[in-house]
């Protein structure tokens, strides 16, 4: 694994790294909306990244040094966890191919992808033509009128727990961001299948 000291500190109180989190939302829920927050930070038109998520408490008494690195502090929340950046996903490698290629070690709690999509509002679906290959789909949906840019945050855990965020880049606010489980399922079946024996 690798690190990155970039990402903002969601156990500092003086942090505003993810102003709208809801007092109430679980553990991974607010591990989504930091790693949403983090990426945009650095704008758009950016390349898929993605973390593994690891049990904050955990890393504190595993790996000190790196905790400290992170700014992780003793007073973070019971059952909170850290995203960690990993190496960059390789360009052109298509990402069920890059996320079948994935391991992880037991100290990996969970796992997380944030990318960017175009996505047609479901008033669209009526409307694409049969018998297009992905290749010539994505060039369709491209030039739709009616395309919109997204940037899509899931994350699952070992145990099956899921969480998504999507951001529209035309509402690109945090208290615009949607949050669900079932909001990109085929992505988080892919990044649950990193889990897989």
């Amino acid at each position: 694994m690798s690190s990155t000291s970039s990402l903002p500190d969601p156990h500092d109180a003086s942090d505003a790294a993810v102003p709208n989190t809801p007092m109430a939302a679980s553990p991974l829920t607010r591990a989504v909306l930091e790693i949403d927050e983090y990426a945009s930070t650095l704008g758009w038109d950016q390349p898929a990244r993605l973390f593994a998520l690891v049990d904050t408490a955990k890393l504190r008494a595993q790996e000190p040094g790196l905790a400290a690195q992170l700014g992780l502090d003793a007073d973070a929340k019971a059952g909170s966890y850290t995203p960690i950046e990993q190496d960059e996903v390789p360009a052109g490698t298509p990402l069920d191919k890059f996320l079948g290629t994935i391991a992880w070690p037991d100290a990996v709690t969970g796992c997380a992808l944030t990318v960017e999509r175009l996505m047609l509002p479901p008033s669209a679906e009526g409307t694409v033509p049969n018998g297009l290959n992905e290749k010539q789909l994505a060039k369709w949906v491209a030039a739709h009128p009616d395309r919109q840019e997204v940037r899509m945050t899931v994350a699952v855990l070992r145990d099956g727990a899921r969480e998504s965020a999507v951001r529209l880049r035309e509402k690109d606010t945090p208290t615009e961001v949607l949050t669900g489980a079932d909001l990109v399922p085929g992505l988080a079946e892919a990044l649950s299948a990193t889990f897989a024996d």
